[in-house]
């Protein structure tokens, strides 16, 4: 698949125009993971000044696990870009609408934040269509009168860089999403916005909660869950264990996500065995990754230049937060198996958001592992929804939550539990 470099003059209309042209450039092209997918993804017209704005859409290829979809589109809408201050950008995402007659006022809207599968185009789930396990969770929201919109994330389909777990930009990519999502449907979509993520995506969904008020005060946000929660609180009442990322994996994807200062590019840091590394995340998505890592014995100890702490100090800390009261209530859901992100870890953040009087419902699943603790989650996701909707009262557990032990070993019967 051939490669797509940006021209000048798309750049600045990417940007808004003359109007913004003052605004510093995005970086773009093959070494941030641009590439050429179709038509749909450039966007060389003047954008508008303001984020949330629906530029176009079009039917998307239907998937299997997903069947009460009686509209799959792609959509491409406005955003405000954070990390690089390029001003207004446009953001590819997938949008579907439950099979039936839409319910009067429409139908409430979930907005789904997903978790890590690149910084490549081609990686966004606009394209290569949503993931068995997210498909899955998308169907329960349709099949249960929910309108689904699902960023893909900034620079994930549309130009630059894709912001790799930094919260607040993925945070305004949500709710952009759900902004263009509610303007292109006013007659069948109601003014009541949820926001639901996993893993990388419990960042951008809390992220989003938190930026809210401020950011998108004209969006009906109603509630909010986060799985697999990935958000650190270094200032936090509790200490989890050690949140050093340890994996050349991931900190790659971290390196072409702007993790960097701009000045330190990807590759000064990287041997040979490193390289091949990089080359694959710019090219290709997660789990090609691994396969080629595995395949070329790449290991933490002969990717980089540096020992891996040392370079894990050179980028910034995208996941941290500082405690704040979030604006609408927010379930937390951790797999006792979970070992990618530790129980403990996830209770960290638990005890943080608690402490700042958040209302928070944190829900646990006996051998849920990372993967297995989203479609766990779905019946107490749906229960809070619903709750909101029927304008009860959400019950708060902080006041009984537990530290919790060790990862337990996985659990038999449960969705996607590897």
């Amino acid at each position: 698949m051939m490669r797509h470099f940006w021209a000048a003059a798309v750049l600045l209309a990417a940007m808004g125009g003359p109007a913004q042209a003052a605004s510093p450039p995005l970086p773009v092209g093959p070494l941030v993971g641009d590439m050429d997918l179709s038509p749909f993804y450039r966007w060389a017209e003047t954008l508008p000044a303001t984020p949330g704005v629906m530029l176009r859409q079009e039917l998307a290829p239907a998937q299997a696990d997903i069947t009460d979809a009686s509209l799959t589109q792609r959509i491409l809408y406005t955003s405000t870009d954070l990390r690089w201050k390029s001003g207004i950008v446009p953001v590819s995402g997938t949008l579907y609408l439950p099979k039936d007659a839409p319910p009067p006022g429409g139908w409430p809207l979930v907005a789904w934040a997903h978790g890590t599968l690149g910084v490549a185009d081609i990686c966004a789930p606009s394209w290569a269509g949503h993931k068995p396990r997210d498909a899955t969770y998308i169907q329960r929201w349709l099949e249960n009168g929910f309108a689904v919109v699902a960023t893909d994330y900034q620079g994930l389909g549309g130009p630059g860089p894709h912001p790799y777990l930094n919260w607040e930009a993925e945070g305004r990519s949500v709710l952009d999403a759900a902004r263009a999502a509610l303007a292109a449907y006013p007659d069948r979509l109601a003014r009541k916005v949820f926001v639901t993520g996993q893993s990388q995506g419990s960042g951008a969904a809390i992220g989003a909660t938190r930026i809210a008020p401020s950011y998108a005060p004209d969006l009906p946000l109603r509630a909010t869950v986060a799985t697999g929660v990935v958000s650190t609180f270094p200032h936090g009442p509790y200490q989890a264990p050690s949140t050093a990322i340890g994996s050349p994996h991931y900190l790659t994807l971290l390196m072409l996500g702007g993790a960097l200062p701009d000045n330190v590019p990807p590759d000064s840091l990287m041997r040979e065995k490193g390289e091949v590394l990089l080359m694959t995340a710019r090219e290709r998505c997660s789990p090609d990754m691994r396969v080629v890592a595995q395949k070329e014995g790449i290991t933490a100890a002969n990717a980089f230049k540096e020992p891996i702490d040392k370079v894990e100090v050179r980028v910034a800390p995208v996941t941290d937060m500082t405690p704040v009261k979030l604006p609408v209530p927010v379930l937390l859901g951790t797999g006792q198996a979970d070992k990618v992100l530790v129980p403990r870890r996830q209770f960290a953040a638990v005890k943080a958001l608690c402490s700042a009087g958040s209302d928070i419902v944190w829900k646990t699943y006996p051998g849920a592992t990372h993967n297995g603790g989203l479609l766990a989650s779905f019946p107490d996701a749906l229960e809070l929804f619903k709750t909101v909707l029927a304008g009860q009262p959400v019950t708060s557990n902080c006041g009984s939550v537990v530290e919790p032990g060790e990862p337990t070993a996985p659990g038999q019967g449960l969705l996607f539990n590897d």
